[in-house]
């Protein structure tokens, strides 16, 4: 029986149901924020100044260049640009700009933003790492970089209006806009800003905290916490605003990469940079909607100071690069199914893969150190093996420190430190023998292998070959990619010659993430454009 009091409740609760629900309908979604573990604590935010992935991972944010990135293949569209157009002969891109391109304090985008951008990257006292993108191809720039041109009008820049600009190359170059996409070294600065904080040509200015950055990506830098937390915002004067989906992106400095496997799976990240090479089979075990195993177009390898003993003698650098045991390191050590490197270029690229390859077995190597005068390690000096903070880094160098032992007799004592510091040491080359990676800037096996010319801001090896430079020049001016194809073979020959690095394995993408993030595909760059991103609730 329903009694007098009974009914007058459920008609009560039968009142308010429609105006529940109307008022959760109406709730508005929570915010679309990406947490996202980034590894080592950023070096720097000026596009122009940085050198590693997890720099770039936030400027990639904040920037955007001529052309832009497709989020399934990377392959290159409209960005600043709505369309560009080249000359017959190659030699000439005609770049239209937007004309509601932005920066995000509201100042209007224009060609001459790009022009004063190139200057600076060219400035012989800037001296950017990563300047060589630039003045590899387009007329004039490697002569202004190298002082000997001093007038800038006459570099291949133009800006015949404020929405126009034309690029004039020294050779045709098919892989150039790939590089303008994917590279920040093509993207427009705020000189104008930048001058603000101290002088243009002048690294590390305040210029790239948060209140002074200006950017004209789709995200504006809200808050940077030293070795807590970066934070990007949506930004409402980028012109593909509404493509945005993300309100905010929290990137995390996760040096310690057990810490950043237990914040994924409390919940406090959505990514992760790595994962614990422990972890990787109890994730393919029990979390495989969570484990990503991605072709990541790179190399693992070392870096030889070759203007230092022992690594002087190239005897004892091939010695070094024969006695690693590739196969047992990446099946029992690293365990992402990474692939062993005999060669530098990474196989496969662009239709290209090097016939070169580091050969014999350590009855070579052995032979190889004794002919240097080190007949079964005796008389070699310790040699220090430099490498940045990371269980990843550290457990391969203690195998390979302990196989150099083993095989060669050859002492290595192990030197760690954080990244801003092992930066500065590789790019000083104050160092024997350091841990390095290469991750593609473009989809080209010339990128690869130019950063071993002489002079290259990458090359940080001391190693410098006049033939080898040759031989680069000759495929810049290459009629045909066979043509080019052939060149790079004998480089790569080269490389495995004279050992100036040591190639240990081709990268593979090994992470954690969330099956709530939506728009995310893998891409040999490990490149995800992040307004095409967002999540699922």
């Amino acid at each position: 029986m329903i009694t007098r009091t009974t009914a007058l409740l459920l008609a009560a609760m039968l009142a308010i149901a429609p105006v529940t629900m109307a008022a959760e309908a109406n709730k508005p979604a929570p915010p679309q924020i990406w947490r996202v573990g980034n590894g080592a604590e950023p070096q720097d935010l000026d596009p122009q100044a940085i050198q590693g992935v997890t720099e770039d991972n936030v400027v990639m944010a904040l920037f955007e260049g001529l052309a832009s990135e497709d989020p399934h293949d990377l392959h290159p569209v409209p960005g600043v640009a709505t369309s560009w157009d080249i000359s017959p002969d190659g030699l000439v891109y005609t770049f239209h700009l937007r004309a509601n391109a932005h920066w995000s304090n509201g100042d209007p985008l224009t060609a001459d933003d790009f022009l004063q951008s190139y200057r600076r990257i060219l400035s012989p006292t800037f001296a950017s790492e990563y300047a060589y993108l630039v003045y590899d191809y387009v007329a004039g720039a490697r002569e202004y970089y190298d002082g000997k041109l001093k007038d800038f009008a006459q570099v291949g820049f133009k800006a015949p209006d404020p929405l126009t600009l034309q690029v004039t190359l020294k050779n045709p170059t098919p892989y150039l806009l790939n590089i303008i996409a994917s590279h920040c070294a093509w993207n427009p600065l705020p000189v104008r800003v930048i001058a603000r904080f101290g002088a243009v040509d002048q690294r590390r200015t305040p210029w790239t905290r948060a209140g002074n950055l200006v950017g004209n990506g789709p995200f504006l830098l809200k808050e940077w916490r030293p070795n807590q937390k970066i934070t990007v915002v949506r930004n409402p004067q980028y012109w593909d605003a509404a493509t945005v989906k993300l309100d905010a992106i929290e990137f995390y400095p996760t040096d310690d990469i057990s810490n950043e496997e237990r914040m994924f799976r409390t919940g406090q990240l959505d990514m992760t940079y790595e994962l614990p090479i422990a972890k990787i089979d109890a994730y393919r075990k029990d979390h495989p909607d969570t484990l990503r195993i991605e072709p990541w177009l790179g190399l693992y390898y070392y870096d030889c100071n070759v203007q230092r003993p022992p690594l002087n003698d190239k005897r004892v650098r091939k010695a070094l690069a024969l006695a690693i045991d590739r196969e047992s390191l990446v099946k029992n050590v690293t365990r992402g199914g990474e692939r062993p490197a005999y060669a530098v270029s990474y196989p496969g690229t662009a239709g290209y893969t090097p016939r070169a390859r580091l050969e014999g077995g350590l009855d070579e190597a052995r032979r190889l150190l004794a002919e240097a005068g080190f007949p079964g390690g005796k008389g070699c000096p310790t040699i220090e093996l430099l490498y940045n903070s990371s269980e990843t880094h550290r457990a391969i160098a203690e195998v390979v420190q302990a196989m150099w032992r083993k095989n060669l007799g050859v002492d290595v004592r192990l030197v760690n430190q954080e990244w801003k510091v092992y930066l500065d040491m590789r790019h000083t080359t104050n160092f024997t023998l350091a841990r390095a990676g290469w991750i593609a800037d473009y989809v080209d096996p010339n990128v690869f292998l130019e950063i071993f010319v002489t002079g290259n801001g990458n090359n940080d090896t001391n190693w410098s070959n006049p033939e080898y430079d040759r031989l680069f020049a000759a495929a810049l001016s290459a009629h045909s990619n066979a043509e080019r194809y052939e060149i790079y073979q004998k480089m790569d020959a080269i490389l495995v010659d004279e050992v100036p690095v040591i190639p240990v394995y081709d990268y593979t993408r090994v992470h954690a993430v969330s099956p709530r993030i939506k728009g995310y595909y893998p891409t040999l760059l490990d490149h995800h454009p992040y307004k095409y991103i967002w999540l699922e609730d």
